[in-house]
């Protein structure tokens, strides 16, 4: 992820499940790290295509810096390459789904430009042993918290207790109910390169509680 800080420790900011135009201008305007937009239907926070194309061209107005993460999970090939198509492209792709090595490699065959994030829920410690195999060809690592009847977005929160003393080889950023009253908590116990945060921010679904945003970026900055 970009850091925005001159500090190599600092851990990088990414809100999720934009789904206002405007309310991805504030949140920009707070020189976060990443914002990200949901392409999975089955999602309270699905963005329709011509919408997210509006979403990452303001922010790109915005700043440059900030990573625009279009989010997708189980996708067919053929449905993602339309992303070159893109007025203002992601320039991250997050993989929420069950994707295999095989299927990483091939985006990164067709987007170059573009950086790689593979999500994985955790619900034991055995669901850590998969994420070293993908290591060498991806951009990053998203960690989310298991459920049973979604791939993401349910407020749920990792058991931090599997991540302690973990190390990886790419970058990693905790997700999974994520707010200002928890940061202190995580930071005394892993320190991840970044913070992903989405439904404990919100009004309801995909629409953000700026104050709510506005005091976890002052929590993470502060630690």
């Amino acid at each position: 992820m970009k850091s925005k800080s001159t500090s190599k420790k600092s851990t990088a900011i990414k809100i999720c499940g934009i789904t206002n135009t405007s309310q991805a201008k504030e949140i920009a305007k707070l020189e976060i790290n990443a914002i990200g937009v949901i392409a999975v239907k089955s999602s309270p926070r699905f963005v329709p295509e011509e919408k997210r194309m509006e979403i990452f061209q303001e922010v790109e107005k915005i700043s440059s810096k900030i990573e625009k993460v279009l989010v997708i999970a189980n996708e067919k090939i053929d449905k993602i390459r339309n992303l070159k198509n893109f007025s203002t492209p992601p320039s991250v792709v997050q993989l929420h789904g069950e994707e295999s090595i095989d299927f990483c490699i091939e985006i990164k065959n067709i987007f170059p430009e573009i950086k790689l994030w593979k999500a994985f829920r955790l619900k034991s410690i055995n669901d850590l042993k998969k994420i070293s195999q993908y290591e060498k060809n991806v951009d990053a690592f998203l960690l989310d918290a298991w459920d049973e009847k979604s791939l993401g977005g349910t407020g749920n929160r990792i058991p931090i207790e599997l991540l302690v003393n973990k190390t990886f080889k790419k970058p990693w950023i905790l997700a999974g109910g994520i707010s200002a009253e928890i940061i202190p908590e995580i930071f005394s116990k892993i320190k991840p390169d970044g913070i992903d945060a989405s439904s404990h921010l919100e009004k309801s679904p995909g629409i953000k509680d700026l104050e709510k945003v506005k005091s976890l970026v002052r929590a993470i900055r502060e630690h």
